[in-house]
């Protein structure tokens, strides 16, 4: 498995953070198949909960409340990660993304069989964000006021965010 760093620069609607997102490539989560069910399982184990599993928004979005793990389990998607300026990527089955909160990430297409599964870190709450002037000040001081989660949702307590978000 990779783990591979990017961060998104303030775009003016979407505020980002100076926190990098993080793409775990090819998750080995020690099940035959690559489930909903054994992403659920990897990330509980580490600490995020408050799963749910459906699609990724077709419109840009973040949250300022939380940070995210999205998972992966089938099929694929193409994902605009930072904005309307940021990085377009490819998910698969067995990628996770990390996504700090206010990082912008919006759906650009994805096959029929495509499943995702998202969580939280234990105690934290989502909000939708929409990159709204109006928003600005207050998701600015919610994402500032956040702490690094105490472990990495896929590698646990000492590696990965801890290494990428010191």
């Amino acid at each position: 498995m990779k783990v591979t760093p990017f961060v998104f620069s303030d775009d003016g609607s979407i505020p980002n953070n100076r926190l990098p997102l993080l793409v775990y490539s090819q998750v080995d989560t020690m099940s035959d198949k690559k489930t909903a069910e054994s992403l659920e399982n990897l990330f509980s184990r580490n600490g995020w909960t408050r799963f749910w599993r459906n699609g990724i928004y077709t419109f840009h979005h973040y949250h300022s409340t939380s940070h995210e793990i999205l998972g992966c389990y089938q099929g694929e998607a193409k994902v605009l990660l930072g904005g309307d300026n940021g990085r377009l990527m490819t998910i698969r089955a067995g990628d996770v993304i990390l996504i700090p909160a206010g990082v912008g990430h919006c759906n650009k297409g994805f096959s029929s069989d495509f499943g995702v599964v998202g969580g939280y870190p234990k105690g934290f709450s989502w909000d939708m964000q929409y990159g709204r002037p109006e928003e600005r000040p207050k998701v600015l001081q919610n994402i500032a006021a956040l702490p690094i989660p105490t472990h990495d949702p896929v590698l646990g307590g000492a590696d990965g965010l801890k290494e990428f978000w010191s």
